[in-house]
């Protein structure tokens, strides 16, 4: 008899072993820039490190405090930065937007504060009626909501004004001065932004999106899905993760795009659990390689063509330059001059005097002491009340004073001699080249 036949047995579908999971995710590296710059934010206006005081008419840069009259090193500070946001756009695309932007960092914060009300209300009061848990979530949420955007329209307007004048005029719930009603607009505005406008701003207020469509090439970062092999299995995750509602796969140059990454972290997730790699990457440029890929250095920075050189050292000597003209500056400012209402005059004991004025602006934050002599000026004594002269913190004075000489055989009609200004907290002479004036024929 014949061996019966054994029936083949079905093909056994092997799944292809998942991917290791990745170092790091961009919601990860977003998250913790978006707290960096927070702090950031917070903490700029109350440590001076930048601040414009326009009630006083001061501009805080890096704890030097630039009076209105040094226009010239503020408009260099606008300069420098305007040129370091233009020039980070044309290499990094819309990094700017995804990691730093305020609007987008607190919009992305109360999305994620009403959702983690809702998810705690509907699970700890899930007997409660609909209607009334979404009440309670709702509440929640906008009181949290007010508490913040009290806080950060108090830290927005002080930027502004000083804060402890600010804080004063908030405990007095000031709303006649324009510094309370500055506070009040901004959070009333603050909160209708959170609730009602959030990432519509990006696409209907800011010029930003608009912008960027003019600063990029062929070698700007941006958001890039590749699917040469038909790879897409058509999850969608990557739209539905999307804060922008956009779907990537249709161009990388859509305005609503911020090129934040979740949608990379996205495909990587679903695609990953399959054995292959994500569809979505950072690259340079639509045609150009991934961040993923090796390359020297400097390609990873960005300095991909010479353009970019340029731009880089062109910000490297903004940047040198701010730093020479903020360490060249002097927080005592002292301008001397003569005062010629009349040439000279001579006293009852036959000193000859001439008359002098000096304006003296404490630019620092502690007060100064200056201190005035004379130098190549022969038996000269300045008649000076208070010498020392001492100045407060953020105080200009003025003073006029007579330099009384007596007569000696060489003196001339015009004579040239140094006044000295001594700062005690600079620990610096300055000299001030004047004229001395004889009367003529006296010798």
């Amino acid at each position: 008899m014949a061996a019966a036949s054994v029936p083949p047995k079905p093909p056994v579908k092997v799944r292809p072993a998942p991917l290791p999971p990745p170092r790091f995710t961009y919601h990860q590296v977003r998250k913790a820039i978006h707290l960096l710059c927070v702090l950031i934010f917070v903490a700029l206006p109350f440590t001076n490190l930048m601040r414009v005081d326009i009630p006083n008419q001061r501009f805080y840069f890096l704890g030097s405090e630039l009076w209105i009259n040094e226009f010239g090193i503020i408009f260099f500070v606008m300069m420098f930065l305007l040129f370091a946001i233009v020039a980070t756009s044309m290499i990094y695309g819309r990094m700017y937007c995804s990691y730093l932007c305020p609007q987008m960092i607190f919009s992305e914060w109360s999305l994620s504060v009403q959702s983690w009300f809702t998810r705690k209300i509907n699970k700890k009061l899930s007997t409660w009626p609909t209607a009334r848990k979404k009440f309670a979530a709702g509440a929640a949420f906008y009181t949290v909501l007010g508490v913040a955007s009290i806080f950060l329209a108090f830290v927005f307007t002080s930027y502004f004004v000083e804060p402890r004048d600010l804080m004063r005029r908030l405990m007095s719930l000031d709303l006649h001065t324009a510094g309370g009603i500055t506070g009040a607009v901004v959070t009333l505005l603050t909160f209708l932004d959170f609730t009602l406008l959030r990432q519509r701003f990006c696409t209907t207020v800011c010029p930003y999106g608009y912008l960027q469509g003019m600063l990029g090439d062929d070698n700007t970062l941006l958001v890039h899905y590749r699917d040469e092999k038909g790879a897409c299995i058509e999850c969608k995750k990557c739209v539905r993760i999307c804060h922008m509602g956009i779907d990537i796969r249709e161009s990388p140059y859509q305005m609503e795009c911020i090129h934040c990454g979740e949608c990379i972290d996205a495909c990587q997730d679903v695609l990953g659990r399959l054995g292959q790699p994500t569809l979505i990457h950072y690259v340079w440029g639509e045609k150009g390689n991934t961040l993923e890929t090796k390359a020297p250095w400097y390609h990873k920075l960005g300095l991909r063509d010479a353009k970019r050189v340029v731009i880089m050292l062109i910000i490297l000597f903004y940047g040198f330059g701010l730093y020479a003209a903020l360490s060249m500056r002097r927080e005592v400012l002292v301008q001397v001059a003569p005062v010629r209402n009349e040439l000279y005059k001579i006293d009852s004991t036959g000193r000859v005097r001439n008359h002098f004025r000096v304006k003296i602006a404490n630019r620092g934050s502690r007060a100064a002491n200056v201190r005035f002599d004379t130098n190549r000026l022969t038996n000269a004594q300045i008649l000076l009340e208070d010498n020392p002269v001492r100045v407060a913190a953020g105080e200009t004075v003025e003073r006029e004073f007579d330099i009384a000489v007596e007569r000696w055989p060489e003196a001339q009609l015009v004579n040239h001699f140094a006044l000295q200004a001594t700062t005690d907290t600079e620990n610096k002479t300055d000299d001030f080249a004047q004229t001395f004036l004889m009367p003529q024929g006296v010798k």
